[in-house]
């Protein structure tokens, strides 16, 4: 399975690189709230990205069956078959399932990568089991 991870024992130094590169590839705006990574702080203070893990809540809880998982174990959302219902959004344990208010359908972590190119830190990187 293919999917974005982050390595353990590096830090997140919090400069939102990997936010506003998700966005601006994804939106094409520089606005972190609708980042597929998300910077936050875990329960042991420590700052770290929040990632998808592609463990398929989205697409268990998609009422229309628009996500379905790759031949690489990513979950896609077919942007022809979304209604919008933003379902997917309000499951994700991780907050990075995205429904903007903005937008017609919803977005999430394809494991593009693009936010492993600009992370300073080499933070984060793609992971295949």
């Amino acid at each position: 399975m293919k999917k974005l991870d982050a390595k353990k024992d590096v830090r997140c130094m919090s400069c939102s690189a990997c936010e506003v590169a998700c966005s601006q590839a994804y939106y094409k705006r520089l606005d972190p709230s609708v980042s597929a990574v998300q910077i936050a702080e875990n329960k042991q203070g420590v700052v770290r990205p929040k990632v998808c893990v592609q463990c398929g809540k989205c697409a268990k809880n998609c009422p229309v069956e628009a996500i379905t998982q790759n031949a690489k174990g990513v979950y896609m959302i077919d942007k022809k078959k979304c209604t919008g219902c933003g379902k997917c959004a309000e499951v994700c344990p991780f907050g990075v399932c995205i429904k903007a208010p903005d937008r017609e359908t919803a977005t999430k972590c394809i494991a593009c990568g693009i936010c492993v190119k600009v992370c300073p830190m080499e933070l984060l990187y793609i992971k295949e089991d």
